[in-house]
Protein backbone atom coordinates (compact mmCIF):
# COMPACT_ATOMS: atom_id res chain seq x y z
CA UNK A 1 0.00 0.00 0.00
CA UNK A 2 1.35 3.44 -0.94
CA UNK A 3 0.78 6.28 1.53
CA UNK A 4 1.07 9.82 0.22
CA UNK A 5 1.59 11.46 3.60
CA UNK A 6 4.63 11.30 5.85
CA UNK A 7 4.31 10.79 9.60
CA UNK A 8 6.62 11.68 12.47
CA UNK A 9 6.68 10.99 16.22
CA UNK A 10 8.99 10.69 19.20
CA UNK A 11 9.64 6.96 19.59
CA UNK A 12 11.22 6.95 23.06
CA UNK A 13 9.30 7.29 26.36
CA UNK A 14 8.66 10.71 27.97
CA UNK A 15 11.27 11.92 30.41
CA UNK A 16 14.96 12.73 30.49
CA UNK A 17 17.43 10.24 29.04
CA UNK A 18 20.77 10.00 27.30
CA UNK A 19 19.21 9.55 23.84
CA UNK A 20 15.80 10.27 22.37
CA UNK A 21 14.68 8.87 19.02
CA UNK A 22 12.36 10.55 16.54
CA UNK A 23 10.99 8.43 13.71
CA UNK A 24 9.79 9.74 10.33
CA UNK A 25 8.12 7.45 7.76
CA UNK A 26 6.71 8.17 4.32
CA UNK A 27 7.61 9.40 0.84
CA UNK A 28 8.90 12.79 2.06
CA UNK A 29 11.30 11.33 4.64
CA UNK A 30 14.46 11.78 2.53
CA UNK A 31 13.50 15.28 1.40
CA UNK A 32 12.85 16.34 4.99
CA UNK A 33 16.23 14.92 6.04
CA UNK A 34 18.04 16.88 3.33
CA UNK A 35 16.39 20.14 4.42
CA UNK A 36 16.97 19.77 8.16
CA UNK A 37 20.15 17.70 8.49
CA UNK A 38 23.62 19.22 8.03
CA UNK A 39 26.13 16.34 7.91
CA UNK A 40 29.62 16.59 9.35
CA UNK A 41 30.95 15.05 6.13
CA UNK A 42 29.30 15.66 2.73
CA UNK A 43 27.91 12.76 0.71
CA UNK A 44 24.77 10.92 -0.34
CA UNK A 45 22.52 9.08 2.09
CA UNK A 46 23.14 5.33 1.97
CA UNK A 47 20.44 3.11 3.40
CA UNK A 48 21.12 1.67 6.86
CA UNK A 49 24.18 3.85 7.49
CA UNK A 50 24.60 6.13 10.49
CA UNK A 51 25.53 9.78 9.86
CA UNK A 52 26.73 12.41 12.32
CA UNK A 53 25.71 16.04 12.00
CA UNK A 54 23.32 18.76 13.14
CA UNK A 55 19.59 19.36 12.86
CA UNK A 56 19.00 22.97 11.89
CA UNK A 57 15.97 25.19 11.41
CA UNK A 58 15.98 25.91 7.65
CA UNK A 59 14.31 29.28 8.11
CA UNK A 60 16.85 30.70 10.56
CA UNK A 61 19.85 28.38 10.32
CA UNK A 62 19.75 27.89 14.11
CA UNK A 63 21.26 24.59 15.27
CA UNK A 64 18.63 22.60 17.20
CA UNK A 65 20.75 19.60 18.20
CA UNK A 66 23.80 17.51 17.40
CA UNK A 67 22.48 14.16 16.19
CA UNK A 68 23.06 10.81 14.55
CA UNK A 69 20.62 9.89 11.80
CA UNK A 70 19.91 6.77 9.76
CA UNK A 71 17.98 6.69 6.48
CA UNK A 72 16.26 3.38 5.72
CA UNK A 73 15.02 2.64 2.21
CA UNK A 74 11.44 1.41 2.04
CA UNK A 75 11.98 -2.23 1.06
CA UNK A 76 14.25 -2.75 4.08
CA UNK A 77 12.60 -0.58 6.73
CA UNK A 78 10.23 -1.46 9.57
CA UNK A 79 7.25 0.22 7.91
CA UNK A 80 8.06 -0.85 4.37
CA UNK A 81 8.49 2.77 3.26
CA UNK A 82 11.30 5.35 3.39
CA UNK A 83 12.11 5.97 7.04
CA UNK A 84 14.30 8.46 8.87
CA UNK A 85 15.44 7.83 12.44
CA UNK A 86 16.98 10.76 14.31
CA UNK A 87 18.96 10.07 17.49
CA UNK A 88 18.84 13.30 19.51
CA UNK A 89 19.90 14.11 23.04
CA UNK A 90 17.22 12.76 25.32
CA UNK A 91 15.67 15.90 26.78
CA UNK A 92 11.94 16.56 26.34
CA UNK A 93 12.47 20.12 25.09
CA UNK A 94 15.03 19.25 22.41
CA UNK A 95 12.92 16.33 21.17
CA UNK A 96 9.81 18.47 21.00
CA UNK A 97 11.70 21.26 19.22
CA UNK A 98 13.10 18.91 16.55
CA UNK A 99 9.70 17.25 16.09
CA UNK A 100 8.02 20.63 15.56
CA UNK A 101 10.59 21.44 12.86
CA UNK A 102 9.88 18.12 11.15
CA UNK A 103 6.17 18.89 11.12
CA UNK A 104 6.84 22.32 9.60
CA UNK A 105 8.93 20.60 6.93
CA UNK A 106 6.02 18.50 5.70
CA UNK A 107 5.37 15.60 8.09
CA UNK A 108 2.23 15.18 10.17
CA UNK A 109 1.96 13.80 13.73
CA UNK A 110 1.68 10.00 13.76
CA UNK A 111 -1.33 8.39 15.39
CA UNK A 112 -1.11 5.61 17.97
CA UNK A 113 0.45 2.50 16.47
CA UNK A 114 0.58 4.04 13.00
CA UNK A 115 4.14 2.94 12.24
CA UNK A 116 3.27 -0.69 13.03
CA UNK A 117 -0.03 -0.37 11.17
CA UNK A 118 1.87 0.75 8.08
CA UNK A 119 4.23 -2.21 8.52
CA UNK A 120 1.16 -4.47 8.54
CA UNK A 121 -0.52 -2.79 5.57
CA UNK A 122 2.75 -2.93 3.63
CA UNK A 123 3.06 -6.70 4.33
CA UNK A 124 6.14 -6.31 6.51
CA UNK A 125 4.26 -7.99 9.35
CA UNK A 126 1.00 -9.90 9.58
CA UNK A 127 -1.50 -9.01 12.30
CA UNK A 128 -0.31 -11.67 14.77
CA UNK A 129 3.25 -10.35 14.43
CA UNK A 130 2.10 -6.74 14.76
CA UNK A 131 0.32 -7.56 18.03
CA UNK A 132 3.47 -9.34 19.20
CA UNK A 133 5.34 -6.02 18.91
CA UNK A 134 3.08 -4.55 21.59
CA UNK A 135 3.38 -7.72 23.68
CA UNK A 136 7.17 -7.37 23.63
CA UNK A 137 6.95 -3.75 24.76
CA UNK A 138 4.59 -4.57 27.63
CA UNK A 139 6.17 -7.91 28.69
CA UNK A 140 6.77 -8.12 32.44
CA UNK A 141 8.61 -11.45 32.75
CA UNK A 142 11.20 -13.40 30.75
CA UNK A 143 8.78 -16.22 29.77
CA UNK A 144 6.24 -13.62 28.60
CA UNK A 145 8.93 -11.84 26.60
CA UNK A 146 10.15 -15.11 25.05
CA UNK A 147 6.59 -16.04 24.01
CA UNK A 148 6.04 -12.59 22.44
CA UNK A 149 9.36 -12.74 20.56
CA UNK A 150 8.34 -16.14 19.21
CA UNK A 151 5.11 -14.69 17.86
CA UNK A 152 7.00 -11.78 16.29
CA UNK A 153 9.32 -14.28 14.60
CA UNK A 154 6.23 -15.93 13.12
CA UNK A 155 5.74 -19.14 15.09
CA UNK A 156 2.00 -18.50 15.56
CA UNK A 157 1.57 -17.16 12.03
CA UNK A 158 3.37 -20.21 10.64
CA UNK A 159 1.08 -22.56 12.56
CA UNK A 160 -2.03 -20.73 11.38
CA UNK A 161 -0.87 -20.71 7.74
CA UNK A 162 -0.09 -24.45 7.94
CA UNK A 163 -3.64 -25.12 9.18
CA UNK A 164 -5.09 -22.86 6.47
CA UNK A 165 -3.08 -24.75 3.84
CA UNK A 166 -4.55 -28.05 5.04
CA UNK A 167 -8.08 -26.64 4.83
CA UNK A 168 -7.41 -25.25 1.33
CA UNK A 169 -6.25 -28.72 0.26
CA UNK A 170 -9.47 -30.16 1.68
CA UNK A 171 -11.60 -27.65 -0.21
CA UNK A 172 -9.71 -28.36 -3.42
CA UNK A 173 -10.19 -32.10 -3.01
CA UNK A 174 -13.89 -31.84 -2.22
CA UNK A 175 -14.60 -29.42 -5.07
CA UNK A 176 -12.63 -31.59 -7.50
CA UNK A 177 -14.80 -34.54 -6.52
CA UNK A 178 -18.07 -32.68 -7.18
CA UNK A 179 -17.99 -33.41 -10.91
CA UNK A 180 -17.27 -37.11 -10.53
CA UNK A 181 -19.49 -40.06 -9.71
CA UNK A 182 -19.17 -42.49 -6.84
CA UNK A 183 -17.47 -44.90 -9.24
CA UNK A 184 -14.69 -42.34 -9.61
CA UNK A 185 -13.83 -42.38 -5.93
CA UNK A 186 -16.07 -39.86 -4.14
CA UNK A 187 -16.61 -42.20 -1.20
CA UNK A 188 -12.86 -42.65 -0.77
CA UNK A 189 -12.35 -38.89 -1.01
CA UNK A 190 -15.01 -38.30 1.65
CA UNK A 191 -13.40 -40.85 3.93
CA UNK A 192 -10.02 -39.19 3.60
CA UNK A 193 -11.61 -35.79 4.17
CA UNK A 194 -13.27 -36.93 7.38
CA UNK A 195 -9.95 -38.16 8.73
CA UNK A 196 -8.15 -34.95 7.79
CA UNK A 197 -10.90 -32.72 9.18
CA UNK A 198 -10.76 -34.51 12.52
CA UNK A 199 -6.97 -34.09 12.63
CA UNK A 200 -7.28 -30.36 11.92
CA UNK A 201 -9.98 -29.94 14.58
CA UNK A 202 -7.68 -31.62 17.13
CA UNK A 203 -4.79 -29.31 16.18
CA UNK A 204 -6.95 -26.19 16.46
CA UNK A 205 -8.36 -27.33 19.80
CA UNK A 206 -4.85 -27.88 21.18
CA UNK A 207 -3.78 -24.41 20.03
CA UNK A 208 -6.89 -22.76 21.51
CA UNK A 209 -6.17 -24.50 24.83
CA UNK A 210 -2.91 -22.52 25.16
CA UNK A 211 -4.88 -19.28 25.67
CA UNK A 212 -5.10 -19.63 29.45
CA UNK A 213 -1.35 -19.94 29.81
CA UNK A 214 -0.58 -17.37 27.11
CA UNK A 215 -2.92 -14.82 28.70
CA UNK A 216 -1.26 -15.29 32.07
CA UNK A 217 2.19 -14.73 30.54
CA UNK A 218 0.91 -11.61 28.77
CA UNK A 219 -1.45 -10.05 31.33
CA UNK A 220 -0.45 -11.74 34.58
CA UNK A 221 -2.84 -12.80 37.32
CA UNK A 222 -4.54 -10.76 40.00
CA UNK A 223 -3.94 -12.20 43.46
CA UNK A 224 -5.57 -10.63 46.52
CA UNK A 225 -4.16 -11.15 50.00
CA UNK A 226 -7.22 -11.37 52.28
CA UNK A 227 -7.97 -12.04 55.91
CA UNK A 228 -9.14 -10.39 59.09
CA UNK A 229 -7.14 -7.51 60.59
CA UNK A 230 -3.64 -8.09 61.98
CA UNK A 231 -3.03 -11.55 60.48
CA UNK A 232 0.03 -10.28 58.57
CA UNK A 233 -1.30 -9.38 55.12
CA UNK A 234 0.95 -6.32 54.71
CA UNK A 235 3.96 -8.27 56.02
CA UNK A 236 3.31 -10.97 53.40
CA UNK A 237 3.03 -8.36 50.63
CA UNK A 238 6.36 -6.84 51.68
CA UNK A 239 7.97 -10.28 51.84
CA UNK A 240 6.79 -11.29 48.36
CA UNK A 241 7.88 -7.94 46.91
CA UNK A 242 11.25 -8.08 48.62
CA UNK A 243 10.84 -4.53 49.90
CA UNK A 244 8.83 -2.57 52.44
CA UNK A 245 5.85 -1.31 50.46
CA UNK A 246 3.04 -1.53 53.02
CA UNK A 247 3.04 -0.13 56.57
CA UNK A 248 3.23 -2.89 59.16
CA UNK A 249 2.17 -2.28 62.78
CA UNK A 250 0.59 -4.31 65.55
CA UNK A 251 -2.43 -2.02 65.42
CA UNK A 252 -5.35 -3.69 63.56
CA UNK A 253 -6.87 -1.76 60.66
CA UNK A 254 -3.71 0.05 59.51
CA UNK A 255 -4.52 -0.72 55.87
CA UNK A 256 -7.63 1.28 54.90
CA UNK A 257 -7.12 1.40 51.11
CA UNK A 258 -5.68 -1.32 48.88
CA UNK A 259 -2.04 -1.44 47.76
CA UNK A 260 -1.25 -3.11 44.43
CA UNK A 261 2.17 -4.06 43.07
CA UNK A 262 3.36 -6.45 40.34
CA UNK A 263 6.02 -9.06 41.03
CA UNK A 264 7.58 -11.84 38.95
CA UNK A 265 6.84 -15.11 40.72
CA UNK A 266 8.39 -18.07 38.88
CA UNK A 267 7.88 -16.41 35.50
CA UNK A 268 4.32 -15.25 36.16
CA UNK A 269 3.51 -11.52 36.37
CA UNK A 270 1.45 -11.44 39.57
CA UNK A 271 -0.48 -8.31 40.58
CA UNK A 272 -0.51 -8.58 44.35
CA UNK A 273 -3.14 -6.60 46.23
CA UNK A 274 -3.04 -5.99 49.97
CA UNK A 275 -6.50 -5.12 51.25
CA UNK A 276 -8.12 -3.87 54.42
CA UNK A 277 -8.82 -6.47 57.10
CA UNK A 278 -12.22 -8.12 56.67
CA UNK A 279 -14.45 -7.76 59.72
CA UNK A 280 -17.62 -5.89 60.78
CA UNK A 281 -16.84 -2.20 60.23
CA UNK A 282 -16.88 0.13 63.23
CA UNK A 283 -17.12 3.40 61.30
CA UNK A 284 -17.76 4.81 57.82
CA UNK A 285 -14.08 4.97 56.86
CA UNK A 286 -13.50 1.33 57.79
CA UNK A 287 -16.65 0.30 55.92
CA UNK A 288 -15.42 2.03 52.75
CA UNK A 289 -12.10 0.17 52.91
CA UNK A 290 -13.74 -3.18 53.62
CA UNK A 291 -16.27 -2.73 50.78
CA UNK A 292 -13.38 -1.95 48.45
CA UNK A 293 -11.59 -5.10 49.63
CA UNK A 294 -14.62 -7.27 48.74
CA UNK A 295 -14.78 -5.61 45.32
CA UNK A 296 -11.14 -6.54 44.68
CA UNK A 297 -11.79 -10.08 45.84
CA UNK A 298 -14.65 -10.45 43.37
CA UNK A 299 -12.32 -9.54 40.48
CA UNK A 300 -9.32 -11.56 41.68
CA UNK A 301 -8.01 -14.55 39.73
CA UNK A 302 -6.86 -16.14 43.00
CA UNK A 303 -6.83 -15.40 46.73
CA UNK A 304 -4.19 -15.89 49.39
CA UNK A 305 -6.46 -16.35 52.40
CA UNK A 306 -4.33 -15.55 55.41
CA UNK A 307 -5.06 -16.93 58.89
CA UNK A 308 -3.14 -16.38 62.12
CA UNK A 309 -1.60 -19.74 62.98
CA UNK A 310 -0.72 -18.52 66.47
CA UNK A 311 -4.36 -17.88 67.42
CA UNK A 312 -7.63 -19.80 67.51
CA UNK A 313 -10.08 -19.46 64.60
CA UNK A 314 -12.38 -16.51 65.11
CA UNK A 315 -15.91 -15.87 63.93
CA UNK A 316 -14.49 -13.45 61.35
CA UNK A 317 -12.14 -16.18 60.04
CA UNK A 318 -15.07 -18.59 59.66
CA UNK A 319 -17.21 -16.00 57.86
CA UNK A 320 -14.39 -15.18 55.41
CA UNK A 321 -13.79 -18.88 54.73
CA UNK A 322 -17.46 -19.45 53.89
CA UNK A 323 -17.63 -16.43 51.59
CA UNK A 324 -14.45 -17.49 49.75
CA UNK A 325 -15.53 -21.07 48.97
CA UNK A 326 -15.99 -20.49 45.22
CA UNK A 327 -12.71 -18.66 44.62
CA UNK A 328 -9.40 -20.32 43.63
CA UNK A 329 -7.46 -19.87 46.85
CA UNK A 330 -4.61 -20.94 49.06
CA UNK A 331 -5.06 -21.24 52.81
CA UNK A 332 -1.99 -19.68 54.37
CA UNK A 333 -1.29 -20.00 58.11
CA UNK A 334 0.98 -17.13 59.10
CA UNK A 335 3.19 -16.58 62.17
CA UNK A 336 4.84 -20.01 62.15
CA UNK A 337 7.62 -18.39 64.21
CA UNK A 338 5.18 -18.32 67.15
CA UNK A 339 3.69 -21.30 69.03
CA UNK A 340 0.91 -22.90 66.95
CA UNK A 341 -2.60 -22.58 68.39
CA UNK A 342 -4.87 -22.84 65.36
CA UNK A 343 -6.60 -26.23 65.31
CA UNK A 344 -6.09 -27.51 61.76
CA UNK A 345 -8.57 -30.37 62.24
CA UNK A 346 -11.32 -27.85 63.07
CA UNK A 347 -10.24 -25.83 60.05
CA UNK A 348 -10.55 -28.85 57.73
CA UNK A 349 -14.13 -29.38 58.90
CA UNK A 350 -15.00 -25.98 57.40
CA UNK A 351 -13.49 -26.81 54.01
CA UNK A 352 -15.06 -28.57 51.03
CA UNK A 353 -14.25 -32.26 50.70
CA UNK A 354 -10.83 -32.72 49.13
CA UNK A 355 -9.46 -29.29 50.08
CA UNK A 356 -7.05 -30.01 52.89
CA UNK A 357 -3.81 -28.26 51.97
CA UNK A 358 -2.63 -25.47 54.22
CA UNK A 359 0.70 -23.69 53.96
CA UNK A 360 2.51 -22.54 57.08
CA UNK A 361 4.68 -19.45 56.70
CA UNK A 362 6.32 -16.70 58.66
CA UNK A 363 5.88 -13.50 56.70
CA UNK A 364 8.12 -11.83 59.25
CA UNK A 365 11.13 -14.14 58.74
CA UNK A 366 10.41 -15.62 55.30
CA UNK A 367 9.87 -19.24 56.35
CA UNK A 368 7.69 -21.19 53.89
CA UNK A 369 7.63 -18.46 51.21
CA UNK A 370 9.22 -20.73 48.57
CA UNK A 371 6.54 -23.34 49.18
CA UNK A 372 3.87 -20.65 48.99
CA UNK A 373 5.06 -19.30 45.63
CA UNK A 374 5.26 -22.85 44.22
CA UNK A 375 1.70 -23.57 45.36
CA UNK A 376 0.48 -20.27 43.92
CA UNK A 377 2.09 -21.17 40.58
CA UNK A 378 0.35 -24.57 40.59
CA UNK A 379 -2.95 -22.90 41.46
CA UNK A 380 -3.01 -20.61 38.42
CA UNK A 381 -1.09 -22.81 35.96
CA UNK A 382 -2.06 -26.27 34.82
CA UNK A 383 1.24 -26.60 32.89
CA UNK A 384 4.66 -26.00 34.46
CA UNK A 385 6.64 -23.10 33.01
CA UNK A 386 9.41 -25.42 31.83
CA UNK A 387 6.83 -27.46 29.87
CA UNK A 388 5.14 -24.48 28.22
CA UNK A 389 4.06 -25.14 24.62
CA UNK A 390 6.27 -23.72 21.89
CA UNK A 391 3.42 -21.77 20.31
CA UNK A 392 0.85 -19.99 22.47
CA UNK A 393 -1.99 -17.60 21.76
CA UNK A 394 -2.30 -14.68 24.15
CA UNK A 395 -5.23 -12.60 22.86
CA UNK A 396 -8.92 -13.34 23.35
CA UNK A 397 -9.78 -12.67 19.71
CA UNK A 398 -7.26 -15.38 18.71
CA UNK A 399 -9.11 -17.88 20.90
CA UNK A 400 -12.50 -16.80 19.53
CA UNK A 401 -11.23 -17.11 15.93
CA UNK A 402 -9.89 -20.61 16.59
CA UNK A 403 -13.18 -21.66 18.17
CA UNK A 404 -15.10 -20.31 15.14
CA UNK A 405 -12.79 -22.23 12.82
CA UNK A 406 -13.26 -25.43 14.81
CA UNK A 407 -17.05 -24.99 14.74
CA UNK A 408 -16.97 -24.62 10.95
CA UNK A 409 -14.88 -27.76 10.63
CA UNK A 410 -17.23 -29.70 12.93
CA UNK A 411 -20.17 -28.68 10.72
CA UNK A 412 -18.22 -29.79 7.64
CA UNK A 413 -17.38 -33.13 9.26
CA UNK A 414 -20.98 -33.73 10.35
CA UNK A 415 -22.17 -32.71 6.90
CA UNK A 416 -19.98 -35.34 5.26
CA UNK A 417 -21.26 -37.97 7.69
CA UNK A 418 -24.88 -37.00 6.96
CA UNK A 419 -24.38 -37.01 3.19
CA UNK A 420 -24.54 -33.23 2.78
CA UNK A 421 -23.80 -32.04 -0.76
CA UNK A 422 -20.09 -31.41 -1.29
CA UNK A 423 -20.65 -27.75 -2.24
CA UNK A 424 -22.26 -27.06 1.15
CA UNK A 425 -19.43 -28.85 2.94
CA UNK A 426 -16.98 -26.61 1.08
CA UNK A 427 -18.91 -23.52 2.29
CA UNK A 428 -18.37 -24.59 5.91
CA UNK A 429 -14.67 -25.14 5.25
CA UNK A 430 -14.37 -21.66 3.74
CA UNK A 431 -15.94 -20.17 6.88
CA UNK A 432 -13.29 -21.94 8.95
CA UNK A 433 -10.65 -20.54 6.60
CA UNK A 434 -11.98 -16.99 7.06
CA UNK A 435 -12.03 -17.38 10.85
CA UNK A 436 -8.34 -18.34 10.87
CA UNK A 437 -7.62 -15.35 8.63
CA UNK A 438 -8.77 -13.07 11.44
CA UNK A 439 -5.65 -14.04 13.43
CA UNK A 440 -3.14 -13.09 10.75
CA UNK A 441 -5.26 -10.23 9.40
CA UNK A 442 -6.31 -11.77 6.10
CA UNK A 443 -10.00 -11.29 6.89
CA UNK A 444 -10.00 -8.84 9.82
CA UNK A 445 -12.71 -6.11 9.67
CA UNK A 446 -11.34 -2.55 9.48
CA UNK A 447 -12.94 -1.41 12.75
CA UNK A 448 -11.24 -4.25 14.66
CA UNK A 449 -7.90 -3.34 13.11
CA UNK A 450 -8.31 0.26 14.25
CA UNK A 451 -9.08 -0.88 17.78
CA UNK A 452 -5.98 -3.11 17.89
CA UNK A 453 -3.55 -0.44 16.73
CA UNK A 454 -4.93 2.25 19.05
CA UNK A 455 -3.60 0.12 21.94
CA UNK A 456 -0.07 0.99 20.82
CA UNK A 457 1.86 4.01 22.00
CA UNK A 458 2.55 6.94 19.68
CA UNK A 459 5.87 6.37 17.92
CA UNK A 460 5.51 2.62 17.45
Amino acid sequence: MIFRDTIAAIATPPGIGGIGVIRVSGPAAEGIARRLFRPSLPGNFLSHHLYHGEIISPGTGVILDEVLIAFLRGHRSYTGEDTLEINCHGGPLVLRTVLEELLRAGARPAERGEFTKRAYLNDRLDLAQAEAVLDIITAQTRPGLAAAVGRLKGNLSGRIEAIRSEIIDLIAGIEAAIDFSEDDGIEETSGNSLYHIQEIIAGITDLAATYHQGRIYREGVGVVIAGRPNVGKSSLLNRLLGEKRAIVTSTPGTTRDFIEETVDLRGIPVRLTDTAGLHPAENAVEKEGIDLAWERLEKADAVLLLLDGSANLTTDDRDILLKMMAKPRLLVLNKSDLPARLDEESLKELLPEGETQTIRISAKYGDGIERLTAALHDLVFATPVEEAPGVMIAHLHHKIALEKAAEGLVRARDGLLDGLHAELVAVELREALDALGEITGRTMPEEILERIFTNFCIGK
